[in-house]
């Protein structure tokens, strides 16, 4: 089953819009939201940034490739509400795809794993629930995070998240994935490349060492000469090896991994 154009949710009158696929038969399936890359500023769905739905669904899921609002047209958080929003519609339409909802997790690239990032360390935080499906859980088991943002006030292109309203150092912070770790946070696969100048390997050595200090679940895929890493062929796979860990219960690394 591959569709496009399904509308996850509503704001303001205009659609948020996704493209799913799923396996023909069987399930109930593990689920896969993936959040694309651009810096909260640009990009798109089904685009280098984000993942082939199909690709998932011949590995035995159900997956969604989500569009959310750019931070150029709507500010900071509402691309973040519009993932949480897009977690709520698996839950409500779970039954409809045969989805476990015990087994859903989010992959983003770039800003995308800057937000699946917070999603595993801060949840649904202050923000408001908008978009639709209101009275559903956000619950999920697992996030991966490719070239993604853990510490924004560090970042030059953390300048972008900008609240109205808000003071704005505050905002990057309280926006930071590094601020809101612990030991409950959900398990994290970091995925890095130490020739990434767009988000610093320094980003994700600092979050590495902040999930050491308290002891959350988490691996750390430091990858050589790969520059911004999009959801490559080896992040996928990557990614379901760690999706088949956390699921079976085994422990994860909690270390940095060096990959050839």
């Amino acid at each position: 089953m591959h569709r496009t154009d399904i509308v996850y949710g509503k704001v303001l009158g205009a659609g948020l819009l996704a493209d799913i696929a799923s396996p023909d038969k069987g399930g109930p399936y593990p689920a896969v939201i993936s959040v694309h890359g651009g810096r909260w500023i640009r990009a798109a769905r089904n685009r280098d940034t984000s993942i082939d739905v199909r690709q998932w669904s011949e590995r035995g899921f159900f997956a969604m490739d989500i569009d959310y609002r750019l931070v150029t047209c709507t500010p900071a958080p509402a691309c973040y509400q519009d993932m949480q929003c897009a977690i709520r519609w698996v839950h409500a339409h779970a039954d409809d795809y045969h989805i476990d909802t015990d087994r859903i997790f989010l992959i983003g690239m770039s800003c995308g794993g800057h937000m699946v990032a917070l999603a595993a360390t801060l949840g649904e935080g202050r923000f408001e629930r908008i978009g639709g499906w209101l009275d559903q859980s956000c619950d999920f088991r697992g996030a991966i995070s490719s070239a993604g943002a853990y510490d924004l006030v560090k970042l030059d292109w953390g300048a972008a998240w900008m609240p109205p309203g808000e003071d704005w150092d505050a905002a990057r912070r309280y926006a930071s994935p590094i601020t809101h770790v612990t030991a409950e946070a959900k398990p994290l696969l970091i995925v890095h490349s130490d020739t990434d100048r767009s988000a610093p390997v320094g980003q994700a050595e600092g979050m590495a060492d902040a999930l050491v200090q308290a002891g959350a679940p988490f691996e750390f895929l430091h990858f050589p000469g790969r520059g911004h890493m999009s959801v490559t062929d080896e992040v996928v796979d990557a990614s379901t090896a760690f999706i088949d860990t956390v699921c079976a219960d085994r422990p994860l690394r909690g270390c940095r991994v060096e990959v050839e």
